[in-house]
């Protein structure tokens, strides 16, 4: 019986680099692709979210006094709208962290849909500018753990120390952040709402920061 012949055949199947649809237009202050469009996962109202938002050149900077006031004021209308509760931020140069707790997927979908096109608005108003505000959508992370709440707090509230790499003193408060409130209750009018979820008023502060 003669011995079958091994056809040295391409390889079909599988990933291969450089495939997919392209970006059509790269995003002005986009680095790699971005926040992939694909169906966000479920959220549960006991998890906190660590919640990302970066914007495009030549909207200025936010750390000015003028487009901080904007962030607050806007943080401020929305700290408790549409099922969603702002209780940490960061203001940095070219970018927002939040955490905030949310009654689930949808209700983060809605708030924060409301809160960029607010934010948007006052943002292109102030520059005298018009088109897009943000480079990209907004990146979404469950906080679930104990742990993995006490790193999120820290990370955002200390976020300004680690862009500047500067000698701060240790002590040291942003105050362009919401850190005052770790040891201060919100008043009515902050631009922050009261946590209600266990791990945001104990379990952190049990991680010892």
């Amino acid at each position: 019986m003669a011995k079958q012949l091994q056809l040295d055949l391409p390889r079909w199947g599988g990933r291969r680099p450089g495939a997919g649809r392209p970006r059509k237009f790269q995003r002005p202050g986009l680095r790699g692709p971005g926040v992939p469009h694909l169906r966000r996962g479920a959220i549960a109202d006991r998890h906190p979210v660590h919640v990302t938002l970066r914007l495009q050149p030549g909207v200025g900077y936010l750390r000015s006094q003028g487009r901080a006031r904007v962030l607050q004021d806007a943080f401020r209308a929305a700290r408790i709208r549409f099922g969603m509760r702002v209780v940490h931020y960061s203001i940095q140069g070219n970018h927002l962290h939040l955490i905030v707790e949310v009654e689930s997927s949808e209700a983060m979908s809605r708030a924060m849909q409301g809160l960029a096109i607010r934010i948007a608005r006052r943002l292109n108003a102030l520059a005298a500018r018009k088109g897009a505000v943000f480079a990209d959508r907004y990146h979404a992370r469950a906080l679930v753990s104990r742990r993995e709440v006490a790193n999120a707090v820290r990370y955002v509230l200390r976020n300004f120390r680690h862009h500047t790499r500067e000698s701060l003193p240790s002590r040291w408060e942003d105050p362009l952040s919401s850190a005052r409130f770790v040891r201060e209750k919100p008043e009515d009018d902050a631009p922050v709402a009261p946590p209600r979820t266990w791990l945001l008023r104990v379990g952190w502060l049990r991680e010892g920061v």
